[in-house]
């Protein structure tokens, strides 16, 4: 048995129409998954680089509740929570609507994705699998970012609670924090020759990461070879934290 090995399996990805979501998408693929590629944007670049076999979702979680009845009796095996949004602003200026927006997106609707998931899986009987993509910030406070750091560190609080819960019941909760990865996010650092230096500075590696390198990790997360792995978050960084 190839224990790294996704057949047979079916998983959704949320924001899934490009960087670390469509790489994760991708990468589930690969690994013999059935991907349903979710997001409030089409993800139809993303089902072509997967190929036959891709489904899509329109998702918007700007609701909070938008997962409710998705996974009721659908069979679903994984799910991978990386949709998220980030606002920025001094703290002493940041708006009570930037605060709500980020929260409902990054943790109110991955809280209640996942409780929809797993009441799904449980009632099957089922075991499964749930990611949540957290972040450096899940562990630093960063600056100009309150509510997007407030969020990742509750995803990561909130992926520890989870696994507690239902550890014994075989569904595995745990999460991924990136860190500086080469997307359309990070553009303008990479692109402002003082800003790169000094995060590449820092980390020990020596390069930016890839959102394959994110991938890699959730399709162990995803597999049977993570098992007994229950509340981790992975910090996939270049070495940045241990710096």
């Amino acid at each position: 048995m190839n224990r790294f090995s996704l057949e047979g399996r079916r998983a959704l990805v949320t924001g899934a129409n490009a960087g670390i979501g469509q790489a994760i998408a991708v990468g589930l693929a690969r690994a013999g998954a059935r991907v349903t590629c979710a997001g409030r944007r089409g993800c139809d670049e993303t089902r072509a680089l997967i190929g036959a076999g891709a489904d899509e979702m329109r998702l918007d979680f700007a609701d909070p509740m938008a997962a409710t009845g998705v996974f009721d009796g659908a069979g679903y095996d994984v799910l991978v929570n990386n949709a998220g949004i980030i606002r920025r602003a001094d703290a002493v200026e940041f708006t009570e609507a930037d605060w709500d927006d980020v929260i409902d997106v990054n943790l109110k609707a991955l809280f209640f994705t996942c409780q929809a998931f797993a009441k799904a899986a449980l009632a099957d009987g089922r075991a499964a699998k749930i990611i949540n993509i957290a972040s450096l910030l899940s562990f630093q406070g960063g600056i100009r970012v309150p509510s997007y750091t407030a969020s990742k560190h509750g995803v990561a609080g909130l992926t520890k609670l989870m696994a507690n819960e239902w550890a014994a019941r075989r569904v595995n909760v745990n999460a991924i924090a990136p860190g500086y990865i080469e997307t359309a996010n990070t553009e303008a650092l990479r692109a402002d020759e003082d800003r790169n230096a000094a995060i590449l500075e820092r980390i020990p590696a020596g390069r930016w990461g890839q959102p394959e390198d994110i991938a890699d990790t959730a399709v162990f997360l995803a597999a049977p070879a993570s098992d007994y792995l229950h509340g981790a978050v992975i910090n996939v960084d270049g070495g940045w934290l241990a710096r």
